[in-house]
């Protein structure tokens, strides 16, 4: 298995090296053959190169499996937007839930938000029409709506059978009316998924005050976005969430906390949502090459995470003394 690794800015290195000794660490317990190399991407890219993702690195995220990304900075939407659409990678996956021994606003929640991973306003296309007007163009497709309800629909199939479509349909009418409707027309074929819809300042709303009633959530690429923090802040610290980026043949998986450059250095940042996204990476690849031991190994790695929280073991973000250093080795002894 050939991995791209992007350490980004901030604490990105230091959550990406506990995320690789974990992976080091359960390939020689499960003996997995694991390649990892290096992508500089970033802030520091870009002052480098004056390129936030350097096209001499493009031909190694090709030649890779999947791609592991720590967070980055100020640079954010010129690394991850261009490797999303460049790989079309049009599904993020965003799951919300929560973990024993992690104090939570909600508790008994496990959501999965589906978020369209292309369009939208993220194709950043803005322009100034004057020096006072600025304009973003927002696109919406039928393909990129029809095949992201399908991601979802077949979530919803193998968990508790309800799709949640989150729009503003009555205010943007023709671009949240067109993806409203293809999910709803594609939902037709799902006759055993119960599917409703929500706006998304009442979804907000919800999400918050009730967040257990939701199971899987479609929606395009802002909203997503949106909720999928919210989510994390709701079932306990966005430094637990993990997130895919699916396309048909290739995957990257990164942490959807930011860079925190406020703690960079101090070796005090969670490492779990980047420990959890690795350990992602393993089930899909194991999943889709048909290599059991990968997905022995990631849910190894995520049994090693529940038991390591739910014994105390945490970060100063959740109220613990562990450093990101002995945190990481406290869930390699447990694997």
């Amino acid at each position: 298995m050939r991995v791209a690794v992007i350490e980004g800015d901030g604490i990105g290195p230091e959550v990406t090296r506990a995320a690789l000794e974990v992976l080091k660490a359960a390939a020689t317990k499960f003996g997995l053959n694991i390649e990892f190399e290096y992508v500089e991407a970033g802030d520091d890219a870009l002052r480098k190169y004056g390129e936030a993702l350097p096209g001499r690195y493009w031909r190694v995220i090709e030649g890779s499996d999947a791609i592991l990304k720590g967070p980055v900075g100020e640079s954010a939407g010129e690394v991850v937007v261009k490797l999303r659409r460049g790989l079309d990678l049009y599904a993020n996956i965003r799951p919300a839930r929560n973990y024993p021994g992690v104090k939570a606003v909600r508790d008994g929640v496990d959501l999965v938000i589906v978020r369209e991973n292309t369009e939208d306003v993220y194709v950043r296309a803005e322009y100034m029409l004057n020096s006072d007007t600025a304009i973003a163009l927002r696109v919406i497709t039928r393909r990129a709506s029809e095949r992201i309800a399908r991601v979802a629909l077949n979530m919803a199939r193998s968990r508790r059978g309800r799709v949640t479509i989150v729009h503003k349909a009555n205010v943007l009418t023709v671009s949240d009316g067109l993806f409203r409707d293809v999910v709803k027309a594609v939902a037709r074929e799902y006759p055993g998924v119960t599917v409703n819809e929500m706006y998304i300042d009442a979804a907000v709303m919800d999400l918050v005050r009730r967040p257990q009633e939701f199971d899987v959530i479609v929606t395009t690429n802002l909203y997503g976005d949106i909720l999928s923090d919210l989510a994390a802040y709701v079932t306990g610290s966005i430094g637990l969430a993990p997130s895919a980026n699916m396309g048909d043949e290739k995957a990257l998986f990164e942490p959807i906390h930011g860079a925190a450059f406020d703690i960079a250095g101090k070796g005090i940042a969670n490492p779990t949502a980047m420990i959890l996204s690795a350990a992602w990476m393993l089930r899909w690849y194991g999943e889709k090459t048909g290599s059991s031991n990968y997905v022995t190994a990631g849910i190894a790695i995520d049994n090693a995470v529940i038991n390591a929280l739910s014994q105390g073991i945490h970060t100063p973000d959740l109220g613990g003394s562990y450093t990101t250093e002995s945190f990481t080795l406290a869930i390699i002894k447990l694997i």
